[in-house]
């Protein structure tokens, strides 16, 4: 891979080779009469090219999906690392979006369930935190995520969700978000019929409301469910909600559709929504809902969305609503439901009582807080993978264990420098993780975690050698 290719998804600590150590003997002045400050002679650069510092402590996840057919197969996007595959339920990840893509951000993976060559990839994190980065449209795998096709939508800014039609994996819908930092652009729901070749758009309210979460009905896919929310990120807060938002279900594959209301906080406005229907009693529809007055939590419909009820306002799982808001239906039981939010819970009882699976700490290795997407095996549940702010993690017994996160060159890092031993060493600020100290040179593919270390401090700190 050039360096050319790599540079739109750079990720985890990269270097430019002896880029810091030459850094005084390739900078020189300028004089003074009219122009200032230090230039590069660019042929002094052209020789150098970035690599991997080898610091394999994953960082945030938004979109995770596997394949039923293949159980130790699953994929993972980073929110700025691009999309990565694991052949052997997450014991190693390899990066396949390189050289591809032009866009790091990740916001929804899909592959289709009648044929798993087919994975579709919608660019751009839809959990927009104050440094997210937007994508550039879609992505179109034939071969398992080998090579890779862009397939429109290039103004997209943040997509949300896909989904692929069950028997046609040329039917694919996007769930789009749009630009979170102004009105415009491309927002709303949209289908192709043509893999991507050519995009219309089906759902759509107005210039400042996306597409927050989609699903399909697994018994019946011309049943869709979308969630629509008006959203824009400013640099000092996020002005989220609306009265034009809401939950809105087309029964004719996506051709009309029609909002509902009875049993909704519709009278206030509603912000984000996460959807979920139960493959088990497809009648069962689950809504995360953030809403004003305090009329948001979880809401569910017994008959196919034409009436709600709320069953649980716990605040643990409408925090940070703009961030989360993400709920999973179990493919088995009817009544056990995965809501993701600093923790991952589950609920056995319909929805009215939840237990976190103790995704509470950041330093063990495994766990991480701050999940943001959960795909269950339909063939068998107890096969899931998971998004964190630590990564992709995989489970074979339920959640009992995972895989570690420990194996994927995905941090973001906020803040780097470095020290002036030789060799020397480089130091950064890791996204909801500690700082950290690693290596500039390494013997092998990956550091093992005794060659790094925390030097104090967290995300956001500053680091002084």
């Amino acid at each position: 891979m050039n360096s050319s290719n790599m540079l739109p998804c750079l990720r985890g600590l990269m270097v430019a080779s002896c880029l810091t150590l030459l850094a005084p003997t390739l900078i020189a002045r300028q004089g003074s009469a009219g122009k200032a400050g230090p230039v590069v002679d660019p042929a002094l650069l052209a020789g150098l090219e970035y690599r991997s510092l080898g610091f394999s402590r994953g960082g945030r996840s938004t979109a995770v999906t596997g394949v039923p057919s293949q159980p130790l197969t699953f994929f993972m996007g980073a929110t700025g690392g691009g999309v990565w595959k694991t052949t052997d339920a997450g014991q190693t990840w390899a990066p396949i979006s390189d050289g591809f893509f032009e866009a790091g951000s990740i916001g929804a993976i899909a592959v289709a369930d009648s044929d798993a060559n087919v994975v579709y990839v919608g660019t751009g994190s839809a959990c927009p935190r104050g440094n997210v980065s937007p994508g550039n449209g879609a992505y179109r795998s034939t071969d398992g995520g080998a090579t890779w096709t862009h397939i429109g939508l290039p103004d997209a800014g943040q997509i949300s969700r896909v989904r692929i039609h069950p028997t046609n994996p040329d039917l694919v819908y996007a769930a789009v978000l749009g630009n979170v930092f102004g009105p415009g652009g491309t927002r709303g729901v949209f289908r192709s019929a043509d893999g991507g070749t050519t995009w219309e758009k089906v759902l759509y309210v107005d210039d400042r409301t996306g597409a927050s979460d989609l699903v399909m009905d697994a018994t019946n896919p011309r049943v869709l469910y979308a969630g629509l929310w008006t959203v824009r990120r400013t640099p000092w807060t996020i002005d989220s909600g609306s009265t034009v938002g809401g939950i809105f279900k087309s029964t004719d594959g996506g051709a009309t559709w029609t909002k509902l209301v009875k049993g909704l906080p519709t009278h206030v406005m509603m912000g984000r929504i996460g959807l979920a229907v139960s493959p088990a009693r497809p009648s069962r529809v689950w809504a995360q809902v953030e809403a004003a007055e305090d009329q948001g939590g979880l809401y569910r419909s017994d008959d196919g969305g034409a009436s709600w009820q709320r069953v649980n306002d716990q605040r643990m799982l409408q925090q940070r609503a703009w961030y989360y808001t993400h709920v999973t239906a179990d493919p088995v039981n009817p009544d056990t439901v995965y809501a993701l939010n600093t923790d991952l819970y589950k609920s056995t009882d319909g929805g009215r009582t939840f237990q976190g699976f103790g995704f509470g700490c950041c330093d063990d290795g495994v766990y991480h807080s701050d999940n943001h997407d959960l795909w269950i095996n339909p063939t068998n549940p107890k096969i899931m993978v998971n998004a964190n702010d630590g990564g992709g993690i995989v489970s074979l017994n339920g959640g009992a264990s995972w895989s570690t996160y420990a194996n994927q060159a995905t941090a973001e890092i906020y803040r780097v420098t470095v020290d002036t031993r030789f060799p020397y060493r480089v130091y950064g600020a890791q996204q909801d993780n500690s700082t950290i100290s690693v290596p500039a040179y390494r013997p092998t593919k990956w550091w093992g975690e005794s060659h790094w270390y925390s030097v104090g401090g967290g995300e956001s700190g500053h680091i002084a050698v």
